[in-house]
């Protein structure tokens, strides 16, 4: 019985979501957000060591309670040098599924993104970066899934057959959408050894109409306004730190998440193969106590992460939320051993 009234609770926010013509549909998330630039803040396209940048990520929520939430998303980055000077250009493409619960909302989504990059002062690689970016979204869901109160016969218990009694809405619906931010980059400290990020931004600057049912106007969707902060340090040949936090607001929701990691390189600065592990913590606040895992091995970073739920659901997750895993490639496209010019975070 606990178990049902669980689901219960899950699949009647779920139907709100879809049926109420008030609804206000918030964006996904991730715990390692530090790897999702375009969702955060599209200036923050092409800030990364190299020429290009390439990322999948996979997030699975909520197994313990209900129908798994599953959010994935494909990326990729490359940039141009502007002339002789240090400016650049970024361009960046982004993809993203979301599914969520027994009825199977699912949300398909193309973004692109540009930033100009402009260099402020090249002894710290000091850039001040403004982005736009521009999406398409679809979303639906599938009624079939879907067990309404007068499908319960007295006596009977469950028919499908039986007629629904609800007026239920187109279950699809799509919207253009539009976002705009800006960040500032810098490196500072003896050798420049610590470098420094913060940004603004802000989504669906449009407010697009966000319901299933076309007929009725004025639904449209809140405005989201994410604020980006993280710093690196290397402490020494093999040992670095980084802090990161994001905070976002949409409507009346926010969401603060802020953490910290450690990362050793493997001792022989010279061998071919570079090596760092991190080990971290990350805290989104009345929510989950996240540990997060990241590798980096050459142009490679693999990341893996758990959120523990501490809200006020624990008594039904279990402190259970779910994971996610990251792949990041990033390189050059010319000669692999050449620093691109416009480097905006410390090498390790």
């Amino acid at each position: 019985m606990k178990r049902l009234l669980k689901k219960s609770a899950v699949l009647g926010l779920l139907l709100s979501a879809v049926l109420s013509p008030e609804s206000k549909a918030q964006d996904i998330h991730f715990s390692q957000f530090y790897e999702t630039s375009i969702l955060r803040n599209p200036a923050l396209t092409g800030i990364y060591n190299g020429e290009y940048r390439m990322s999948v990520m996979y997030r699975n929520q909520w197994n313990s309670i209900s129908a798994p939430f599953q959010t994935a998303t494909a990326s990729g980055e490359v940039k141009k040098q502007i002339g002789n000077s240090e400016d650049f250009i970024g361009f960046g493409l982004l993809g993203f599924f979301d599914r969520t619960g027994s009825i199977n909302l699912t949300t398909l989504s193309g973004n692109f993104a540009v930033s100009y990059n402009k260099n402020l002062d090249n002894q710290h690689s000091t850039f001040l970066s403004v982005g736009l970016m521009g999406g398409y979204l679809q979303r639906n869901y599938d009624p079939s899934k879907m067990t309404l109160g007068n499908q319960y016969i007295p006596g009977v218990g469950y028919d499908p057959s039986a007629p629904t009694g609800e007026r239920l809405p187109n279950p699809k619906m799509s919207q253009m959408d539009i976002g705009l931010g800006v960040n500032y980059t810098s490196n500072t400290g003896a050798d420049n050894k610590t470098n420094y990020s913060v940004g603004v931004s802000a989504y669906h600057l449009t407010r697009p109409e966000n319901n299933f049912y076309g007929d009725i106007a004025g639904v449209r969707q809140d405005m989201r306004f994410n604020v980006n902060a993280s710093s690196n340090w290397l402490i020494t040949e093999t040992w670095s730190a980084q802090a990161l936090g994001n905070f976002m607001m949409q409507g009346k929701y926010n969401e603060v998440i802020v953490g910290a990691m450690a990362g050793r390189k493997n001792a022989e600065s010279s061998s071919a193969d570079v090596l760092v592990i991190y080990g971290g913590l990350m805290y989104r606040l009345n929510d989950a106590l996240i540990p997060v895992l990241k590798i980096d091995f050459n142009d490679l970073t693999f990341g893996a992460s758990y959120d523990m739920n501490v809200s006020k659901l624990r008594a039904a997750s279990s402190l259970r939320g779910g994971f996610e895993l990251s792949i990041v490639k990033t390189g050059m496209f010319s000669d692999p051993n050449r620093s691109f010019s416009s480097t905006v975070c410390p090498k390790r």
